[in-house]
């Protein structure tokens, strides 16, 4: 079996052994993770006996877990692509999807770095030797930063100096540690280590970054998920998004 077959099922397993003890269970894309992480415990309040379990991932990872049986009731998605291909695999209760969320293309770098960063053609400079960004074929925000350096014609340029990453968190990492010169990540990432890391321009994105949720067709708790991504939608679930700096829908 291919190690990423593997790792899919060992995926699957994990969340099932895990649902057993959970009522809810939210897969979400990695850039929610301090978000919902606050999300789950304000749900679990007004919902008494209800546990939310929480897994994060590349919405595309995640959207692969659910195509493979995994048992989640609720997918929350960094992009609409994701979310087209599950909706084309009739993996979404019908009626359930809506966005909930927006976010923004930042260029990071370390906060300590020297390098005269300000616009995507300074990425073209020669001591710029790394370049940290989600895989495209399977990283939402990788997706759109491909999609802004072929809009700027520097994808040609830019391309060999990437150094991908397994979802967007993973990129925000290797430049906080300073093992890249900059990095695509959004703006929430950038926020969540404001301390290693300093947003040096944000990138226009032909396509507006909206986040979509929707209700998953054979989740065994669709009257949980439906709640919660009411919750999401509502005015205070809204404002816990917004302390994380994402913006409204």
């Amino acid at each position: 079996m291919r190690l990423a077959a593997r790792l899919l099922v060992t995926a699957a397993s994990l969340l099932a052994a895990g649902a057993h003890a959970a009522d809810l269970t939210v897969s979400a894309a990695a850039s929610l993770t301090q978000a919902f992480k606050a999300l789950a415990p304000a749900f679990e309040a007004r919902h008494p006996g209800t546990k939310v379990l929480l897994n994060f991932a590349a919405s595309d990872a995640l959207l692969a877990q659910i195509a493979k049986g995994a048992p989640v009731d609720v997918f929350a998605s960094a992009d609409e692509d994701a979310m087209d291909r599950a909706q084309a695999q009739s993996l979404l209760a019908a009626g359930t999807r809506r966005d909930f969320a927006r976010n923004a293309l930042v260029l990071v770098a370390p906060a300590d770095g020297t390098l005269p960063l300000a616009t995507l053609a300074d990425l073209k400079q020669p001591a710029v030797k790394r370049i940290a960004m989600g895989q495209p074929s399977g990283v939402p925000a990788g997706r759109y930063a491909k999609g802004a350096l072929e809009a700027a014609r520097l994808w040609a340029e830019v391309e060999p100096k990437a150094v991908y990453a397994q979802n967007v968190r993973q990129a925000l990492d290797y430049v906080a540690r300073g093992e890249t010169e900059a990095g695509f990540v959004y703006a929430t990432d950038a926020a969540v280590q404001k301390d290693k890391v300093k947003v040096v321009a944000t990138v226009p994105t032909e396509t507006p970054i909206r986040y979509p949720l929707a209700v998953v067709a054979a989740g065994p708790n669709a009257a949980a998920g439906r709640a919660f991504a009411d919750f999401v939608l509502s005015p205070a679930g809204q404002a816990v998004l917004a302390r994380h700096g994402f913006q409204a829908p």
